[in-house]
């Protein structure tokens, strides 16, 4: 989220010093295209740029439009610029070869767009969600939050709408504060996860001095999560506790809610002991069936670093599944 806010706050500085200020913005992709929508980045007319639309010579090329725009003196109406990565497309080539494309707006950020984009900053600082909407008539911002993280939809140039729900839009629930957790918050807060971390070792030093996660909360027994946690397509899972006795607490106050991902960590022989004892008792296979246990992509990971590598694989494979 830091990397968002950096970019609002050069387009507020920009304002604030009446240095004109372009705000790119991809508002839809299609196949291998490199930006996604909600990639943005600000280019203002002293040179200064943060954010990123897909990188490469697409990106440089709209950093020189960008350029050449802000030195007319003349104000400039937004714009839509189709980008196809395909050197053989008769029209609109981005001068990339990856296949897909993507649409982008170009547009000049006015004076009175400074309060909207001060309430982006504000609502992106204190964690909160809001919406942002992009069309011919400039940029609005609302605290209200969207049914879906994104939306666009056109009928011509002069007629789209995109709208998109600012904040994080993933939440990652860790429970057990030890070294490998340490690891996988550090990795995981660059990947805009709004992080939890739970424990029941109030004085475990990778818990107090994990910098990493967002929230951070001691209870007193593990079957508090189950008020704590609530489940959703946008809450992800990860048990990691001290042993098999309070993993097994965790996931049976947990598994009949439903989340995005699951995974446990564990030896296979753990794994398999539990899952095994599950069946035995009559445990329907409609709640072991979505957890990721062992949990990881299996690439020999040794260390706490390896390890959280391996996790955040998986449920990056799993969000953009």
């Amino acid at each position: 989220m830091k990397k968002q806010i950096n970019i609002w706050q050069l387009i507020n500085k920009s304002l604030q010093q009446q240095v004109p200020v372009m705000l790119l913005y991809v508002l839809q992709s299609e196949g291998s295209s490199p930006g996604r929508p909600g990639f943005f980045m600000a280019v203002n007319a002293a040179g200064e740029t943060e954010g990123s639309i897909g990188g490469g010579i697409m990106e440089h090329k709209f950093i020189e439009l960008a350029k050449d725009k802000l030195n007319t003196a003349q104000e400039t109406l937004p714009d839509l610029k189709k980008q196809i990565h395909n050197k053989s497309a008769p029209a609109n080539q981005s001068g990339m070869i990856c296949s897909g494309e993507q649409t982008i707006w170009v547009y000049r950020v006015p004076a009175s767009a400074t309060t909207a984009i001060q309430q982006i900053i504000a609502s992106l600082e204190q964690n909160k969600n809001g919406t942002l909407q992009l069309s011919p008539a400039g940029l609005q911002f609302t605290p209200n939050i969207p049914e879906s993280d994104f939306y666009f939809s056109m009928t011509s140039e002069t007629d789209w709408l995109y709208q998109e729900k600012t904040g994080y839009k993933n939440h990652l629930h860790i429970i057990g504060a030890g070294h490998c957790a340490l690891a996988l918050c550090r990795l995981m807060q660059s990947m805009e996860f709004y992080i939890h971390l739970y424990d029941d070792r109030s004085s475990l030093k990778t818990f107090t001095g994990n910098e990493y996660a967002h929230e951070k909360k001691i209870v007193s027994d593990y079957t508090e999560l189950d008020e704590l946690i609530a489940g959703g397509n946008h809450q992800y899972l990860v048990v990691m506790t001290v042993g098999y006795r309070t993993d097994d607490i965790v996931i049976r106050t947990l598994w009949e809610k439903q989340f995005r991902y699951v995974g446990m960590l564990g030896s296979k022989s753990k794994i398999e002991k539990m899952f095994t004892d599950y069946r035995a008792e009559g445990v329907p296979a409609s709640l072991l069936q979505p957890i990721h246990a062992p949990i990881g992509i299996p690439i020999h990971s040794q260390t706490p670093e390896e390890i959280a590598i391996s996790i955040a694989a998986e449920i990056i494979q799993v969000k953009n599944r």
